[in-house]
């Protein structure tokens, strides 16, 4: 659905991005993550049409963005960062205007808008003035415009960036229902965001990808190993020698829980073994109390930090056998 090959854009001598190069399959919702100056917005710009890279191919649903922009353009809704509303009109009226601009039929807009705004949850402000709505409610209405046309693609800049912390939930919510009937790209730099709505993620750092995967397999490949945490009520020393005795266990060690609470160990095994079981077991033929047991993934900021602060950044993509299976 989209593909971006080999992309650049050069301002002046300066590269904000070098050679980028991904595909998003339909209903796919894709997180593209990095730090501010990234490149994250100058991409999305080039995807949309916006603006032209300077070197590189995009095309959207089969159609080049530059040679064939307005067919590109008809499968895209766009929310930009700075969200394009004209806060003098009510909201009916400012879809109604965005249908329009568009090319959509008076028919079409006239069933279209009541979806929209029943999707996007606006039914209570359907004539009111866009500029008495919150900041949330605003990011609403641009999720409302982009979605108007029943593009297949949507691109959603920094989605819940200045909004309040329930209205953030309830518009993550949102984005992840619009999954499945459209193609999402989400670019952002706030990590939960992704972890909570993405499926696949591309890291972008200093104009070129550095990373992508799922967050879960990103995680394995960084550390080269898995993780479990266990809280086991026995004597610390002699659970700690017991850990590091099961078989394929690479590293235990104590780390702190809640004051007063259960000594919590955690164990780090070899990548792609299974060693649960028998730490299960062996607490229990111990003697010991087993009071939790869970497998942990490194978490998208510890991957962020670990990709983006390293002296040399770490490349870390798809494996060998991941491109033969395909």
């Amino acid at each position: 659905m989209i593909e971006v090959k080999n992309v650049s854009k050069m301002y002046g001598a300066f590269p904000a991005i070098s050679d980028v190069s991904f595909r998003v399959e339909p209903g796919e919702i894709l997180g593209f993550l990095g730090p501010n100056g990234a490149g994250k917005s100058t991409t999305m710009k080039i995807i949309t049409g916006f603006m032209p890279p300077t070197a590189g191919e995009v095309s959207i649903a089969g159609y080049d963005v530059v040679t064939e922009s307005l067919e590109a353009r008809k499968h895209i809704g766009y929310l930009p960062e700075t969200v394009p509303l004209y806060t003098d009109m009510n909201l009916k009226d400012y879809l109604q205007y965005m249908g329009k601009l568009r090319g959509m039929s008076a028919v079409r807009i006239a069933q279209r808008i009541p979806e929209v705004i029943d999707i996007c949850n606006l039914g209570d402000y359907y004539n009111t003035i866009i500029a008495k709505l919150s900041k949330g409610f605003k990011q609403r209405v641009g999720i409302a415009q982009a979605i108007l046309h029943e593009p297949d693609v949507l691109v959603l800049d920094e989605p819940t960036i200045g909004i309040d912390p329930i209205q953030v939930v309830e518009t993550r919510q949102l984005i992840k229902n619009l999954g499945g009937e459209h193609t999402l790209i989400i670019s952002t730099h706030i990590l939960p965001e992704v972890s909570q709505i993405c499926e696949r993620v591309i890291i972008i750092h200093e104009g070129q990808v550095i990373a992508e995967d799922t967050p879960e397999n990103l995680a394995l490949r960084l550390v080269g190993s898995e993780r479990v945490d266990l809280d086991v009520k026995g004597p610390q020393q002699d659970v700690l020698v017991a850990l590091r005795d099961v078989e394929g266990v690479r590293e235990a060690v104590r780390i702190d829980g809640a004051p007063g609470s259960v000594p919590r160990y955690r164990v780090q095994s070899e990548l792609g073994v299974e060693v649960r079981a028998d730490l299960a077991s062996m607490v229990i033929n111990s003697g010991w109390d087993l009071l939790r047991l869970d497998g942990v993934i490194m978490s998208l900021e510890e991957i962020f930090l670990r990709l983006t602060t390293e002296d040399e950044v770490i490349q870390v993509g798809p494996t060998q056998e991941d491109a033969d299976a395909e």
